[in-house]
């Protein structure tokens, strides 16, 4: 077998290849970012072979998000910006300044205090001119809504800003109903919208605090979903229908049965 170095170092200089004078024309195209729609389906890809257990897939798709990484890599060293070192090298730093309790004084910190901890680190050694930011403006904005919510409410929820019990949200949960229902007997789009956007945020806070990722929690539905709906429909077309042809009576027959399987 050989060591990862070597086969790290063998896809760098394949890379580099494929961008020399006289690579592939489509890798000498790219630039940091028409990359960066493949790199989130990469992304996206790596995440559903692990949701899925899926470790030969998620071994591949590691891979390709690792490419993307080296890519991203080296146009930024042609552009005299950074090189992979540089991107090893911050990580290493980072890791270390953010592990007092490892690899400096501060000894058994609780899974809590490492995250109070690591987000204290983080405001600490920002750079000057990003200090007047506050620390809900370090959540991404193109990230997921979902998992945006999660992300907003973990980082408030460090500095104590949280509700004390997961009981304690019902109540805030049944609020927002009855607010999203009244916004629907009005029939004000604008507040329907409103409504169910606070609906959601509280149920996304209740998810979070008996640790349930909601993204996680909605993919596996979404998958459930379309697995009986698949089945649904291969059982129509069994007898001779397509999904316009049947009536709402014969899906609903085969969706209960695809529910047994």
């Amino acid at each position: 077998m050989r060591e990862s170095g070597t086969s790290f170092q063998e896809l760098v200089e394949i890379l580099r290849k494929l961008r020399a004078p006289g690579g592939c024309n489509w890798d000498r195209a790219q630039t940091t970012q028409s990359l960066l729609p493949y790199m989130i389906e990469e992304t996206y890809e790596a995440v559903e072979a692990g949701e899925a257990s899926d470790y030969d897939k998620l071994k591949e798709e590691l891979g390709d998000i690792l490419l993307h990484i080296i890519f991203q890599a080296e146009i930024a060293e042609e552009l005299g910006k950074f090189d992979m070192r540089d991107v090893v090298e911050v990580v290493t730093q980072k890791m270390i300044e953010r592990h007092p309790h490892v690899f400096g004084d501060r000894k058994d910190l609780t899974p809590d205090q490492v995250r109070q901890n690591w987000e204290a680190v983080k405001l600490k050694t920002r750079k000057k001119e990003e200090r007047h930011l506050t620390v809900l403006s370090g959540v991404p904005k193109t990230m997921p809504s979902l998992l945006k919510a999660y992300r907003v409410q973990e980082k408030a929820a460090q500095f104590g800003f949280d509700w004390e019990r997961a009981e304690d949200i019902f109540a805030k949960i049944d609020e927002e109903l009855s607010e999203f229902k009244e916004a629907l007997s009005l029939n004000d789009k604008a507040a329907i919208q409103d409504e169910f956007g606070d609906l959601l945020f509280s149920l996304v806070n209740f998810a979070r605090h008996i640790q349930a990722e909601p993204e996680t929690c909605l993919n596996g539905t979404i998958r459930k979903f379309s697995d009986r709906f698949d089945k649904m429909e291969k059982a129509l077309q069994a007898r001779g229908l397509t999904l316009k042809q049947a009536t709402l009576a014969q899906m609903e027959e085969e969706w209960q049965r695809a529910k047994l399987l």
